[in-house]
């Protein structure tokens, strides 16, 4: 999948969670910071690809896009795996312990889990394209859905960018629409 798809994907799925789960109350800063790190976490397992729009933005990107690539074993390799989404969450559970003391205000295990739901989604959205997600490595074999990969998506094509884009779209005004009145009184009671 595109970076706009995965970008969506995480937004949808963020969504979904604050619909559907008992939501505790948070500050603005912690749903703002929450939201960016959820776009974060949907795009963190191409770190593994140079040639990721994440790596084109910094100025250093090309040289330490292909260093990432050579540490992570390659595009849709280590970061798009199990174990890919264990170490990425324990590195940006460490990163936010770290950041704590600087954010005292900040609710730095609502903006993990929403990394983390970000993180998943990539791999949800990657496991229909035809390459598919090697979820158990060090297991090589790659799933995808379904099984067979002549009925994948191709990465970038026209079934993504005019049937699943758009599904996504509508899949988001179906869940505020349906959840408007919990999501409205999550915004004026539980962000302070």
């Amino acid at each position: 999948m595109i970076g706009r798809t995965h970008d969506l994907a995480a937004f949808t799925a963020l969504g979904l969670v604050v619909a559907t789960e008992p939501l505790p109350k948070i500050s603005l800063a912690t749903a703002m910071v929450a939201l960016f790190a959820n776009m974060i976490g949907g795009i963190a397992p191409d770190i593994d690809q140079p040639t990721a729009p994440f790596w084109k933005n910094l100025p250093i990107g090309k040289y330490a896009g292909r260093t990432f690539d050579r540490l992570l074993g390659g595009h849709r390799f280590l970061s798009h795996s199990l174990i890919g989404l264990i170490i990425f969450g324990l590195g940006w559970h460490y990163l936010l312990i770290i950041l704590m003391p600087s954010f005292p205000y900040i609710n730095m295990d609502i903006v993990w889990w929403a990394f983390m739901i970000g993180f998943l989604s990539h791999l949800v959205m990657d496991s229909f394209t035809r390459e598919g997600v090697p979820w158990l490595l060090p297991i090589p074999f790659k799933f995808g859905i379904p099984p067979l990969t002549t009925l994948r998506v191709s990465t970038g094509g026209l079934i993504e960018k005019f049937i699943i884009f758009p599904s996504l779209i509508l899949l988001n005004i179906f869940i505020y629409k349906v959840y408007y009145v919990k999501l409205l009184t999550f915004l004026h009671q539980y962000i302070k």
